[in-house]
């Protein structure tokens, strides 16, 4: 693709890398075919190159992002797919990463949306904050039909999300150093994260027993809480690097030999910064470094030669999309899985997404919502008796839209290797 930047444009190492990521664009449309915006809607501009060229046109402008090209920007999930089906490499994570930060500084919202936007920004990375909003929502639930009917369409979906029961806070988990059970391999950092540690702490509880009885001890800070992910792809830069900073600073005190990470979504932003942080000298050595001990909870245990087993339930397996397309994540869970003795299939049209990313099922709710009800339609022919994922987001989504329980893969070997069985799984044989 050519562009047209000027030499004081290219000065700046943000246009710089845009221009280098546009270059290599050849308008294939491979992109197109797995990309589910388009999939769903047809319409060019909801495909990557559609808002390659959107997003192009809005930064060699150097003018204010226009309301059209914020529909478009707002409508990409940031799913990846396009990615792992790029001929030539084009790097559109780092390109819609510079396109949503730029429509954040340029483009004022209807009042209504920035309100929304940084109510969300402000409570979710925040886990007793957190707490507290969904506490106050559960109680408020009951309007979500009437919201919807009134065109609140948002704040129903919002509602809409609220658990049926709200999960107590897990002990087993909380801040503090975990010590190795038997003769100690090593030590690793925990992320403990914000919406995964109300939602459901017990993701974080099963990865504590089982890397400790693997002979891991683990440290969990609480002074890193959210990695940034939420607020990054939100566009507020500002809040994201001081959040990354943040957890380079904790995990790099720890001095761990590897930070694992039980929330895709999370592991490919911790992958990332090394990038995010590049600029800044003060940080893009330690960032660098913790970027290359980050660890998702799978790809960190299928360096352990776990035991063979036999007899397990029969899965689902939904690969999320940050752990497919942004990790490049897709043997180890189902290695494992199966070697722990679950009999595991893969769900057709995998590579699609589920419509949750982070906050895109609040934002964005018809589409995700319609994402949301193929992915549960192609999990049902399975007929499993349940579903294995490796993201919050996800289990959040794809449980509201099916009866098949649905628990993280880590509960699954957990249990198979001597914890308890999940809760969500009683009842089934």
């Amino acid at each position: 693709m050519q562009t047209t930047f000027t030499a004081d444009q290219l000065e700046q190492p943000r246009i710089a890398e845009a221009n280098a990521i546009l270059r290599k664009c050849v308008h294939c449309g491979f992109c197109t075919a797995t990309c589910p915006t388009y999939v769903l809607l047809g319409d060019e501009l909801d495909s990557p190159r559609g808002r390659i060229y959107l997003i192009k046109n809005m930064l060699e402008s150097g003018e204010p992002a226009t309301a059209q090209t914020v529909k478009h920007i707002d409508r990409c999930l940031s799913c990846l797919s396009c990615m792992t089906t790029c001929p030539s490499g084009v790097h559109y994570m780092h390109l819609i990463d510079e396109a949503r930060a730029h429509v954040e500084e340029t483009y004022k919202r209807p009042l209504f949306e920035r309100l929304l936007r940084n109510v969300l920004a402000y409570t979710m990375p925040r886990p007793r904050l957190f707490r507290l909003s969904l506490i106050a929502a559960k109680i408020a639930s009951p309007l979500a039909p009437m919201a919807k009917s009134f065109g609140a369409t948002r704040i129903s979906a919002l509602l809409g999300l609220v658990p049926k029961i709200m999960p107590s806070p897990e002990r087993f988990g909380a801040p503090g150093t975990y010590p190795a059970r038997g003769p100690k391999k090593g030590r690793v950092a925990l992320l403990m994260g914000c919406v995964q540690s109300v939602l459901d702490p017990a993701i974080n509880a099963a990865t504590l027993r089982l890397l400790t009885r693997l002979g891991y001890e683990v440290v969990v800070s609480g002074e890193e809480a959210c990695c940034g992910s939420l607020t990054h792809h939100m566009g507020k830069e500002d809040d994201a690097l001081a959040r990354a900073r943040r957890s380079v600073d904790q995990w790099t005190k720890a001095n761990v030999d590897a930070v694992v990470i039980t929330a895709s979504g999370c592991g490919t932003t911790i992958k990332d910064y090394g990038h995010m942080l590049r600029l800044d000298p003060a940080y893009a050595e330690k960032a660098h470094a913790i970027s290359a001990k980050a660890k998702d909870v799978t790809e960190f245990l299928a360096q352990e030669n776990l035991p063979e087993a036999k007899g397990g339930l029969k899965l689902a397996y939904h690969s999320a999309c940050s752990m497919q397309h942004g990790q490049k994540i897709k043997a180890e869970p189902l290695n494992l899985l199966r070697r722990a003795g679950f009999t595991v299939s893969e769900v057709p049209e995998g590579h699609l997404c589920c419509g949750s990313a982070g906050t895109y099922n609040i934002l964005q709710p018809e589409i995700a919502t319609r994402l949301r009800d193929r992915k549960v339609a192609n999990i049902e022919t399975l007929k499993p008796q349940a579903i294995a994922t490796g993201n919050i987001g996800c289990i959040t989504q794809i449980g509201m839209g099916t009866k098949i329980p649905i628990v993280h893969t880590i509960e699954l070997l957990d249990w198979a290797y001597g914890g308890p069985k999940p809760s969500k799984l009683d009842g089934i044989a």
